[in-house]
């Protein structure tokens, strides 16, 4: 039997255990804690419980199906350490393309790739496919294209402990205060730095779930997670450019994003039961893009875009989603949306961002400057 990788010098019994104690597959048994103390709150923390999620579910979906978790999102829980370390005698380090089995599609993790998800319908899948997923090609991270895997900031150490991450911007990236940006006390103090410097992140508007019971229709979708309760999913859009911003649960300016505004219609025999597209949640989380690049959106892309901030003006609309039944005046209007683990930039803050001070001014012209060069600006 050969052994790879770091317990390649590793005897039998080390692993195995011996007599009475013996054990077929140890990375499923849970004694890889005996070598590695403290690992084993992976698979009790959020990868594995993903408690977040099913209470989510839970309120969306609990009247309608109370199963609708358990048979539809527990593919990507953790449940011994071989779900990451792979099995048998050749456990190793996780590396990008592995965390990608889980983190993938719509979740944080495949944009690091530079992969964001196709459009649902039959006709957009096409391109590179990846662990049975179409994607676009978008620019990846520059921490993937300097050689960065996943663990190099998120440790299993942090992981163990229920953290997301074991290292942050500052850690490794010091304010480099000769650029423009940078000098801004109100972006020092007030922004996460992937407000700035997150060049794109995935969106879904109008994630709908239905569930077909006997009705022809169904072979005319897309089917994405098959089950004895089977549901069809598709999206009303997806998005693949510079994420809204709102406020974090530190009250600090982040990217946001739809965690889930979801719409549900059951269908039997061509007839849907009670509401059509009828909205169970308009939920939107702060989150961190996995898309850093180098540089930063023009001034007027934050202070002068209200649609970043969920105040798009009604006479800007271009997707009026309430004139097809489904509830939303505008997706990124606030009404009647919340974000769960933040807030929205409340209106008078924004308004004030609008306002040209003298400081804003000169910042303005500065970084039209450096755009133009100084000899075409003279």
């Amino acid at each position: 039997m050969t052994v790879a990788g770091a317990h390649r010098a590793t005897p039998c019994g080390g692993c195995h255990g011996r007599g009475a104690g013996l054990v077929r597959d140890p990375a499923a048994a849970g004694a890889c804690e005996a070598c590695h103390p403290g690992r084993a709150g992976v698979l009790t923390g959020p990868m594995a419980t993903r408690a977040a999620e099913a209470a989510f579910a839970a309120e969306a979906f609990g009247g309608l199906d109370p199963g609708f978790f358990g048979a539809q999102c527990s593919g990507c829980h953790l449940r011994a350490c071989g779900d990451c370390h792979g099995g048998g005698h050749r456990l190793a380090r996780p590396g990008a393309e592995d965390c990608h089995g889980c983190h993938r599609g719509y979740f944080v993790g495949a944009d690091y790739l530079g992969r964001a998800p196709r459009e649902d319908s039959l006709r957009y899948q096409r391109g590179e496919f990846v662990d049975g997923e179409a994607y676009l090609k978008m620019a990846p991270d520059v921490h993937r294209e300097a050689g960065m895997t996943c663990g190099d900031c998120h440790s299993m150490a942090s992981l163990a402990r229920g953290e997301r991450a074991s290292q942050r911007c500052p850690d490794c990236h010091a304010l480099d205060l000769k650029i423009q940006e940078h000098r801004i006390a109100a972006h020092r103090e007030k922004l996460e730095c992937s407000a700035c410097h997150a060049a794109w992140g995935a969106q879904e508007y109008g994630t709908f779930f239905l569930r077909h019971e006997q009705s022809p229709s169904a072979q005319y979708f897309r089917v994405r997670h098959p089950s004895d309760r089977p549901y069809i999913k598709s999206a009303y859009l997806k998005l693949q450019d510079p994420p809204p911003l709102g406020l974090n649960g530190a009250g600090r300016v982040s990217p946001i994003r739809p965690q889930f505004t979801v719409y549900h219609t059951r269908v039997v025999d061509e007839r849907p039961v009670g509401a059509e597209n009828r909205l169970l949640a308009a939920r939107w989380k702060a989150f961190v893009p996995h898309t850093v690049r180098r540089g930063a959106p023009l001034c007027g892309g934050c202070h002068e875009n209200p649609r970043r901030f969920l105040l798009e003006p009604e006479a800007d609309r271009i997707f009026l989603p309430r004139e097809d039944g489904m509830t939303l005046g505008s997706f990124w209007d606030r009404s009647g949306q919340r974000v769960a683990n933040g807030a929205f930039l409340p209106p008078e803050r924004f308004a004030a961002m609008t306002r040209w001070s003298p400081e804003y001014a000169r910042g303005a012209v500065e970084r039209w400057k450096k755009l133009v060069g100084d000899g075409a600006a003279r």
